[in-house]
C-alpha cells in the first residue's frame, strides 16, 4: 500500500467535563486520552501524523510531542467544525489520510487496516457501527454510501437505521482535502461537517463505502462519567490481555494498567498493583501486593514488594529482590541485589550482590542539585546507614548499623560513622522524676 498519514482532531474544549484541562489531555490508562488514538494510528506506520489543537493548544502540543517527537501539530484558531478541522491539517504528499479524534480512544488497528484495504474499492471509507442513539446515520443503496444524515435532522424512518456514523475516515489525502474544501456550513450551527464530503464526493461520482466495527471501539469521551466508563473498559481489555499472553493476576480487577506496560508470559502479578506508564516487567519477574510502578524495567526473576514502590529510571537486574516499604528511584541495581524494608534508594548504582539493610537512605539531594551514590559488588550495607551523597562504596566493603556515611569507603574496608555511645548509670530514673515533679507543679 502507499503511504499513510494520520490526521488526529483534537482541538475541543470539553466543555461538559467541566474541567480547565484540555479534553483529549484527561488521563486514561495512565496517559493521556489522545495517546490512545496516536497509539492506533502508529500500527498503520503513517509517514506523517498532524494532530489539530485548539483549546490548550501549547499543552495538547507538549502531550503529543511526548508521545511522537515527529508529530506536526497544527492550530485551529477558531472551532468551526471537523471538516474546518481537517482543513487546517492540510498537507500535499500522495497515499491516503485516516482521520481519527482525539476523544475516540478504542478504534483498533485492525480496523484501521480493514479501512485502508477497503480503499481499493472505494475512494471514500467511513467507519460505521451497529447502535442507537443521537448519531448520524449512514444511508446505504447497497454496498454504497450514499451519505450520512446528522440525527437531529433525519426523518423517522431515517433515524430507525442502526447503522450509525463513527467520524472516521480513511480517503486518499488529496482528495480528502479537495472534498472537505467544498464543504458548506449552510447549517443551525454554522460549521463544516466531516460528514458532509460523502455526499460531495457522491455527486462527483465517486465510490464511498462503508467499514463497521464493534460499537465499543467508537465509544467518545464527552464527560466525567465517560471517562469512567472508558477506564473501565480499558482496565478490562488490558487484564484479559495479560491473561491471554501467560501472565498471572492474582486479582485481576485490583490490578490497573497503562496504556503501555509490558509483561513477559509467567510473571507473577498480585492484588492491588498499580501500573503507571513506561513499565516492563520480564518473565518470571513477580510483582507482590500493593506495589506502584512507573518509567522502570523489572528483569527476569526479580521480586517487588509487598507495598513497594519503583519510580522513573529504576532499573533491576535479575534476581534482584525488593521488599515491603522500600522505595527506588533513578538507580540501577545489578543482579542478585538484596532491598529487603524500609529503604530509599535514589540516584544511585548498586553493584550485584549487594545487601541494604533495613532503613538506608541515599541522601542524594542537598535541596538544589540531585547526587549519586555508587555502591560496589558484594558490599553490606548495615541497617539505619545515612549515604551522603555524592559517595561511593568499595566492593566487598561495610558499613556499621545506624552510620552515617560521609567519605568513599574503600574496597574491602568497614566504615563506621556514629557517635560514641555515653552510659550514665541511674540518670534515666532520675530524669523521669524531675519530669514528672515540672508536670505537677
Amino acid at each position: 500500500m502507499a503511504d499513510v498519514s494520520l490526521i488526529v482532531l483534537a482541538a475541543g474544549m470539553g466543555s461538559r467535563m467541566n474541567s480547565d484541562l484540555p479534553k483529549v489531555l484527561h488521563p486514561l490508562g495512565g496517559v493521556p486520552m489522545l495517546h490512545h488514538a496516536m497509539s492506533a494510528g502508529r500500527a498503520l506506520d503513517p509517514a506523517r501524523t498532524v494532530v489539530v489543537a485548539g483549546h490548550g493548544a501549547d499543552r495538547v502540543t507538549k502531550a503529543a510531542l511526548a508521545f511522537d517527537p515527529d508529530a506536526t501539530v497544527v492550530l485551529q484558531e477558531e472551532q468551526l467544525g471537523t471538516a474546518h478541522a481537517v482543513a487546517q491539517a492540510r498537507f500535499d504528499a500522495p497515499g491516503d489520510a485516516v482521520v481519527l479524534y482525539g476523544d475516540t480512544p478504542f478504534i483498533t488497528a485492525e480496523t484501521l487496516e480493514a479501512m485502508r484495504e477497503a480503499r481499493s474499492r472505494h475512494a471514500v471509507v467511513v467507519l460505521g457501527f451497529h447502535g442507537e442513539g443521537r448519531y448520524g446515520r449512514l444511508i446505504m443503496d447497497g454496498d454504497e454510501l450514499e451519505r450520512i444524515v446528522e440525527f437531529k435532522d433525519a426523518t423517522e424512518d431515517q433515524r430507525a437505521i442502526t447503522l450509525c456514523n463513527s467520524g472516521v475516515v480513511c480517503c486518499d489525502a488529496r482528495l480528502l482535502f479537495d472534498l472537505v474544501s467544498a464543504v458548506e456550513n449552510d447549517n443551525a450551527a454554522g460549521e463544516y461537517y466531516l460528514p458532509d464530503i460523502v455526499e460531495i464526493a457522491r455527486a462527483r461520482g465517486l465510490s464511498a463505502g462503508v467499514v463497521t466495527c464493534d460499537i465499543s471501539e467508537t465509544l467518545g469521551i464527552n464527560t466525567r462519567a465517560e471517562l469512567a466508563a472508558a477506564e473501565s473498559v480499558f482496565q478490562a481489555r488490558a487484564r484479559a490481555e495479560a491473561l491471554e499472553n501467560g501472565v498471572t493476576l492474582t486479582a485481576p480487577d485490583t490490578v490497573f494498567f497503562a496504556l503501555d506496560t509490558v509483561i513477559g508470559r509467567d510473571a507473577v502479578v498480585g492484588p492491588n498493583v498499580v501500573f503507571g506508564p513506561g513499565v516492563t516487567v520480564e518473565s518470571e519477574a513477580e510483582i507482590r501486593a500493593f506495589c506502584h510502578l512507573e518509567g522502570c524495567h523489572i528483569s527476569r526473576g526479580a521480586t517487588v514488594g509487598p507495598f513497594a514502590r519503583l519510580r522513573p529510571g529504576a532499573e533491576l537486574a535479575e534476581d534482584v529482590h525488593v521488599g515491603n516499604f522500600v522505595e527506588i528511584k533513578n538507580a540501577v541495581l545489578d543482579e542478585g541485589v538484596k532491598v529487603g524494608h524500609l529503604t530509599y534508594i535514589g540516584d544511585a548504582h548498586v553493584g550485584e550482590k549487594t545487601n541494604i539493610g533495613a532503613g538506608t537512605i541515599t541522601c542524594n539531594y542537598d535541596g538544589v542539585n540531585k547526587h549519586r551514590t555508587e555502591i560496589g559488588p558484594r558490599a553490606f550495607i548495615g541497617s539505619n546507614t545515612m549515604l551522603v551523597a555524592p559517595v561511593k562504596i568499595g566492593r566487598d566493603a561495610m558499613t556499621g548499623s545506624g552510620s552515617i556515611i560521609t567519605e568513599d569507603v574503600p574496597a574491602e574496608a568497614l566504615a563506621i560513622g556514629r557517635a560514641r555511645q555515653v552510659t550514665k548509670p541511674g540518670m534515666a530514673v532520675r530524669l523521669m522524676d524531675l519530669f514528672l515533679a515540672k508536670k505537677k507543679g
